[in-house]
């Protein structure tokens, strides 16, 4: 017999299209947040409540956070860090509301650092069974209706280095997919043919320039460059020539104005200021205000303590995002492990 085709229309959905829930990755004692579990827990709380009070929250952690403040759905099993952007699910959906959740590899940011732990994560998630994310979605589980799982660990894909329009635009770097560790010896044209595939993408944009001092990623886009509706770009901006980043942000400005819809016209570029350098001893933290999360009637967004600087990032990110509240979340503790935001969360889209 024939296997049967599978007929349906996947994509990757753009981050404001409706959601299910978010997922966060709960510090603990084990994780590198051990020195200031407090204060960064203390920021996660605030991140939780401000998710719960829109949509779903899914916990991965070793025991359930102690909290009396937001409501959430947990899973109970230790992980190696909390960076649920990079190693949580990529998920697709079809017009008729059902998921595809694409597990694939993490190894680390190009095995930098341990993650057999996290990269356990997806597989454990669905195998306890899922809440349901939508009511379409099929096979059954124990838990709840998970949607298809999708095992795509012979290849390494961090969220935070994709980001999609929602209509077959994919957005990436060259820095970070092509950095080493990662899928090696595969070309550029071979990389971006597996994108296409697996993310049922029309065409896939790749940004040759932009990489954060002290960012562990090797230029993950969303420290860089999101897309928002109406065809819209916010990126980092620089414009102190003394900066260390001014030259590769310029060029990568530069290449922003080059690029087109896929109909043709120019991208709406807004540019995002650049915070004042933040330093951990000697070492300067990957600040940004690009690394914003878009959920349910509302958009959280980075801060660092830079009142005028702070102003203008949420100004520029609620023209972008008209119709949704813009919710300041301090990020000071999160830049100390060289992520913000958006890196510590990823979301389900609910159809």
């Amino acid at each position: 017999m024939e296997p049967k085709t599978d007929t349906r229309r996947w994509r990757l959905p753009a981050e404001w299209e409706p959601q299910w829930g978010v997922q966060l990755t709960w510090p603990h004692a084990q994780t590198d947040w051990a020195p200031m579990l407090d204060e960064i827990t203390a920021t996660y709380h605030e991140i939780a409540r401000e998710i719960a009070k829109r949509e779903e929250l899914l916990i991965v952690a070793p025991e359930e956070p102690n909290s009396s403040l937001f409501t959430f759905h947990s899973s109970l099993f230790t992980s190696n860090d909390t960076w649920a952007r990079d190693h949580g699910f990529i998920t697709l959906t079809d017009d008729e509301g059902h998921h595809r959740l694409l597990d694939f590899c993490f190894n680390g940011w190009g095995e930098k650092f341990p993650a057999e732990l996290d990269n356990a994560i997806n597989r454990r998630l669905y195998d306890e069974g899922l809440p349901p994310l939508s009511p379409s979605d099929s096979p059954p589980r124990a838990g709840g209706q998970s949607g298809e799982y999708v095992d795509c660990l012979d290849f390494v894909l961090e969220g935070g280095s994709i980001e999609s329009d929602g209509r077959g635009t994919v957005f990436t770097t060259t820095g970070c997919l092509l950095a080493p560790h990662r899928n090696q010896p595969l070309t550029k044209a071979q990389i971006e043919e597996r994108l296409k595939r697996e993310l049922h993408a029309e065409r896939i944009l790749w940004i040759d320039h932009g990489n954060l001092t002290g960012d562990d990623t090797d230029g993950h886009i969303d420290t860089l460059v999101r897309i928002c509706p109406d065809d819209t770009l916010l990126y980092m901006g620089c414009d102190n020539p003394e900066d260390e980043q001014y030259a590769e942000l310029r060029l990568m400005e530069e290449q922003l104005k080059t690029f087109r819809t896929i109909d043709g016209r120019p991208y709406r570029l807004k540019k995002l200021p650049m915070p004042r350098p933040i330093y951990d001893g000697d070492d300067r933290l990957p600040a940004t205000y690009a690394n914003f999360l878009v959920i349910n009637g509302a958009v959280l967004c980075p801060t660092y303590a830079q009142p005028d600087l702070d102003a203008e990032a949420l100004r520029i990110i609620g023209e972008a995002f008209p119709d949704r509240e813009i919710v300041d979340i301090d990020c000071r503790s999160i830049i100390k492990q060289h992520g913000s935001l958006h890196c510590c969360t990823m979301q389900f889209p609910q159809k």
